[in-house]
């Protein structure tokens, strides 16, 4: 069968063999081309963001606030190798893995609060008549 389609394959290609290609016909090449790319779009970027978070969960704190995995945000009570205590509300702490948390969170000032309910006051109005050049039926 296979040799079937080769001959098929020869007698469309006027019946001599092409050669190799060129460069980019050596399998070899190929392969390491393909790694090459595959190194710069995917593994080193991933490198970097986890050297990144490894240095971010190093100079973690008492006092910060964290978001973990879970979506759960809370102050750092108490930091011990590889886990740390979350205050998420008054009274109320819970355990979690070091590894567990995201990121910090920056609390909100105060301002930017205010910002935001000043642009929800000045929304316009939608007005439940309707437009004059529409007739209603």
């Amino acid at each position: 069968m296979t040799h079937y389609l080769i001959g098929i394959a020869q007698a469309a290609g006027g019946g001599a063999a092409a050669p190799g290609g060129g460069l980019l016909g050596n399998p070899l090449l190929m392969m390491v081309l393909i790694f090459g790319v595959f190194y710069f779009l995917v593994i080193r970027p991933q490198s970097k963001k986890a050297k990144l978070h490894q240095q971010m969960l190093t100079e973690l704190k008492k006092g910060d606030e964290v978001e973990t995995q879970g979506g759960l945000i809370g102050r750092i009570s108490g930091i011990k190798d590889d886990e740390i205590t979350l205050q998420v509300q008054e009274g109320v702490r819970i355990r979690v893995l070091r590894s567990a948390v995201t990121r910090p969170r920056k609390p909100a000032a105060a301002g930017d609060k205010v910002e935001k309910s000043e642009k929800a006051d000045k929304a316009p109005e939608k007005s439940s008549e309707a437009p004059k050049d529409v007739k209603a039926s």
